[in-house]
């Protein structure tokens, strides 16, 4: 414990009494980490962000070359075509956004007289640091081990999206998820139909590859569908859940007593994805700015967590 003349430190875990718009004032290092874009140089997430990538992509690829294009119904392959592609191109840009959007992290080492000065708390006021990565801790906010720094509203660290899902990305991967399982579903969906058409014909004219090889790339895509959209399905119930009872998934799993005023159900969703309902909800470009992305990128660099 350390002691200031009107304040004190206390390092602890959890349980912050700051209130959660504290540090968000005028701080040069959190104005610099704004400048800056995010991304967490962990190897194992980086090998499951370029595995999702590389799933989506051969679903992509079984669905057009042996599925669709074979098929003699133009309007059927025409519509299946720009709906799966649609969804996976929906998908993989929820992904990038959800990886490459800072979560909320808190500013490294910010724990300082000076900054603690600025924070204008009454005589004798407890607030409380981190012993990790010596930052001031805001309310809500949990210490991940991987990208090494606090999180805003932390629920939990994805290797898949290689990142942490927190208060600033949390719609993105909401957004992930529904749309993996969308097009998970509907590549299930036209595998069946594609047997049945296969085994109708017998298998001559049904995909432009030969049987075996048209069986075995189905039934990867099968598997992987199914796999995908089971996860993807719970994660994304689990994820609305948490949103619409303004709990995150660490503070369910310790149990935590909730210290702040808990949003209604629609309040936390409008919260999360900005606004009243609309289309924008369900839009992962909503807000992106290519030109403000290239001059965070020439004026900082990356933010990186090492």
């Amino acid at each position: 414990t350390m002691q200031s003349s009107g304040h004190r430190f206390r390092d602890v875990e959890h349980h912050p009494l700051l209130a959660e718009n504290d540090s968000y004032d005028s701080s040069s290092s959190e104005a610099d980490m704004a400048e800056r874009v995010w991304f967490i140089r962990d190897g194992c997430g980086m090998v499951c962000a370029i595995m999702t990538w590389l799933l989506v992509v051969y679903a992509d690829f079984v669905v057009t070359f042996v599925m669709l294009l074979p098929s003699k119904d133009f309007w059927y392959s025409v519509i299946n075509g720009v709906l799966f592609n649609c969804l996976a191109v929906l998908a993989l840009s929820s992904h990038l956004r959800t990886m490459l959007t800072d979560p909320g992290a808190v500013p490294k080492g910010n724990a300082t007289k000076e900054y603690m000065d600025n924070l204008q708390l009454k005589p004798g006021e407890v607030i409380y640091k981190c012993p990790k990565c010596c930052s001031i801790k805001p309310e809500r906010a949990h210490h991940c081990s991987i990208c090494k720094r606090c999180i805003r509203k932390m629920d939990h660290h994805c290797p898949w999206v290689n990142n942490c899902v927190g208060e600033k990305n949390q719609r993105f991967f909401v957004l992930f998820t529904m749309y993996i399982a969308l097009i998970s579903a509907h590549a299930l969906v036209l595998c069946g139909f594609q047997f049945f058409s296969c085994v109708r014909g017998q298998w001559t004219e049904c995909s432009d590859f030969s049987p075996p090889v048209t069986v075995i790339l189905m039934i990867f895509l099968c598997l992987e569908g199914f796999l995908f959209l089971t996860f993807t399905a719970v994660m994304f119930g689990t994820q609305i859940h948490s949103i619409c009872n303004d709990e995150t998934e660490i503070e369910r799993l310790k149990s935590e007593k909730p210290t702040w005023e808990r949003r209604l159900r629609w309040e936390g969703m409008k919260s999360v994805f900005g606004g009243q309902p609309s289309l924008l909800w369900i839009n992962p470009f909503a807000g992106f700015r290519i030109r403000r992305l290239l001059l965070r990128a020439k004026k900082g660099g990356p933010e990186f967590s090492v």
